[in-house]
């Protein structure tokens, strides 16, 4: 992979501000105070909040706390997606800090998986390292490795060491030279606008003619919406978003795949309406 290291570091350190408190409703023994954390954008909810549990357990009977879980203006947020799409999705125009509503009880059976513990998240997060690499190296990468690496992978996220994380992650994002990419594009594009979970499709990051592919081919190919004609007053209608940036359309879709996708080495991609103000 071309070597843009710091491109990697800003992405593994982008954090976000974040306020959470406690739901009105929850009975508590004290007032809960609100508890501030800079939560790390490319990691999953459930893995970085314990301290958040442990603060307001404090002030909580044991029998009136079950399976902790969050929630954005009325929005349940989904732990298996990360953090900082959850962020460019939902609250990418709200002012700083993100204000997560913390929940014990009522857990929205509908809405959200249970995540009973770090193996779920563990399990969760290897499951789409190895979709990635079926689509980028028909999984001989990850095959390849060893036991220790997979685990060295999912250590590194949790603990928060990049060097570590991308000791074993660089072999994920080589490919080789005659080929001038990856098989295929690992993505997911998001929009707020639709039922529709998310779209994912087989996409190559070079045309047959060995031109590069880029985010705009992308998207016109399979979700032209993102990129629609401005309106009448020349205004464009979405924002296209990854990891809190508007990349240009330009960009290659191949070099995105190699610096801007998350440690689950999907390019996590939100189509979000224009703010108005």
């Amino acid at each position: 992979m071309t070597d843009d290291k710091d491109v990697l570091r800003d992405v593994w350190f982008g954090r976000i501000p974040t306020c959470f408190t406690l739901y009105q409703d929850e009975i508590t023994e004290r007032e809960a105070e609100p508890y501030y954390l800079l939560l790390p954008r490319v990691s999953y909810l459930t893995l970085v909040t314990d301290k958040v549990k442990k603060h307001f357990q404090k002030v909580m009977r044991q029998e009136d706390v079950s399976e902790i879980w969050f929630e954005y203006e009325g929005t349940p947020l989904k732990w298996h997606y990360p953090i900082g799409l959850l962020f460019d999705l939902l609250a990418s125009s709200s002012p700083l800090p993100w204000n997560i509503t913390v929940h014990f009880k009522s857990f929205p059976e509908k809405d959200l998986l249970h995540c009973p513990s770090k193996d779920v998240i563990e399990a969760h997060f290897m499951s789409c390292m190895k979709e990635a690499d079926a689509l980028k190296h028909k999984s001989q990468v990850i095959n390849e490795m060893q036991k220790k690496d997979h685990k060295q992978l999912w250590m590194g996220l949790q603990n928060d060491r990049f060097d570590q994380f991308w000791a074993i992650n660089r072999k994920l994002m080589e490919y080789p030279a005659e080929e001038n990419g990856f098989r295929y594009i690992p993505f997911r594009i998001y929009q707020t606008t639709t039922e529709r979970p998310f779209i994912q499709k087989l996409f190559r990051p070079v045309a047959a003619d060995g031109q590069l592919h880029t985010l705009g081919d992308l998207l016109r190919e399979v979700c032209p919406s993102a990129v629609a004609p401005e309106g009448i007053d020349g205004e464009k209608k979405n924002q296209v978003m990854i990891h809190g940036i508007e990349p240009m359309l330009e960009t290659p879709l191949q070099w995105l795949s190699e610096h801007l996708s998350y440690p689950d080495n999907f390019l996590h991609i939100s189509i979000i309406p224009q703010p108005t103000d």
